[in-house]
Formats: C-alpha cells, sequence, structure tokens
C-alpha cells in the first residue's frame, strides 16, 4: 500500500500528465489529425507514442542533459523537431479529399508520432528541470516513490490523449465530407504555428535569438 509520499508523488506525477497531455502541442494535433483523417484506430497510436519514446528521453535527460545543461543541445532538438513539424503542416495543408488506410500511402502514425514527440524539446525540457529532480529527491527512500511518480504521470498524460482520439473518433462521421479540408488546413495552420514556434524556441536555445 502507498505511503503519504507516494500517494503525494503519485498526485503530482497525475497533475503534470494530464496537464501535458491537455497542453496544445504539435503531439495533440497530429492525435486529432490522424483520427480525423484515418479514424480513431491510428489516432490511438499516436496518443500512446510518450510510452516508446520518452523511456531513452526520460533517461538522457536524468544522466546527460541535466549534467551538461546544453543549451546548444536543446536548441538543436528544437530546430529538428520544427523542421518536421513544418512538414506535417504542409500535408495537412494540401489535403483536398478524406484519405483512408486502405487507399493511398499508409498513415505511419507510429512513425510520426515517435518522430513528433522525440524531436519536441519540450519533453526534455520537463524532465531536465522539473522531472528529473523530483526523481533524484524520491529515489532517496526508495525506488517506491519515482514508480509513482512515473504512473501518475503517464497514466494521465496518455490517457487525456486517448480520451481525445476517441471524443473525435465518435464524432469522426460529422467532421469528414466537406468540411474535412478545412479542418485539415486548420490543423496545417495550427502545426505551422508550432513549428515556428519550435524553431524561434531553438533560436533562443542557441543565441542566435533574444528570448
Amino acid at each position: 500500500m502507498a505511503g503519504p509520499g507516494q500517494l503525494e508523488l503519485l498526485g503530482a506525477g497525475a497533475a503534470f500528465g494530464f496537464a501535458a497531455g491537455l497542453a496544445p502541442g504539435p503531439l495533440l494535433t497530429l492525435v486529432i489529425g490522424q483520427t480525423v483523417r484515418h479514424g480513431p484506430r491510428e489516432g490511438l497510436k499516436v496518443a500512446v507514442a510518450p510510452l516508446i519514446t520518452d523511456a531513452p528521453i526520460v533517461l538522457g535527460s536524468v544522466l546527460i542533459l541535466s549534467r551538461i545543461a546544453s543549451n546548444a543541445l536543446l536548441g538543436l532538438v528544437a530546430l529538428a523537431g520544427g523542421a518536421f513539424v513544418a512538414f506535417l503542416a504542409a500535408e495537412s495543408l494540401r489535403t483536398t479529399r478524406l484519405e483512408t488506410t486502405g487507399d493511398g500511402a499508409p498513415p505511419r502514425s507510429w512513425r510520426q508520432g515517435a518522430i513528433v514527440n522525440a524531436l519536441n524539446p519540450h519533453p526534455y525540457l520537463f524532465w531536465v528541470t522539473v522531472g528529473a529532480p523530483i526523481l533524484v529527491d524520491a529515489a532517496s527512500s526508495g525506488p517506491a516513490g519515482p514508480i509513482a511518480f512515473l504512473a501518475g504521470f503517464y497514466i494521465c498524460l496518455v490517457g487525456s490523449k486517448v480520451g481525445i482520439a476517441l471524443g473525435v473518433g465518435a464524432s469522426r462521421g460529422a467532421l469528414t465530407g466537406r468540411a474535412y479540408p478545412w479542418i485539415m488546413r486548420a490543423l496545417g495552420i495550427v502545426l505551422a504555428v508550432f513549428a515556428i514556434l519550435l524553431v524561434r524556441e531553438g533560436l533562443i536555445l542557441l543565441g542566435i535569438l533574444a528570448g
């Protein structure tokens, strides 16, 4: 049974995870876009992307980034992420009809979700500045605390995105048809904005732009 400290860590992880899961960003936009374009199954694949990519992010953040504290490395990651998100934005903006998984190019939702999440500097920044210190401090009392924090974080992070994918999937019929190209173009504009913000953040971290 979890003790008071573990319950506190579980609650903290859940709060951080829920906030991150519902925060507007490239991954959430991709969850919605893939659900509308290919159905809820593909949106769910994007939603669980953090479970695939975050293990090395967490380990790398704790073991490497927290030691070298390199803004240049985070800046390069942000620039790469901005370029990939810009590519996704261009694809959405070119949409003229509904694509299905049985026609045309495969959705590649696993790959797109993993790449978007891996090239987004926000998970790195969170784990370096917030998550890693919590885990290190909690680990001083044993492994139960870090496990509680990670469980709360990822259950709520992935769960919130899964809920959005299922909700969008349930209303997919109303989102397709004539409205579909406009929805995808709107999502493309949102992705383009995120791409610009990622590039700007990368340039700031590299010291090219003033913060």
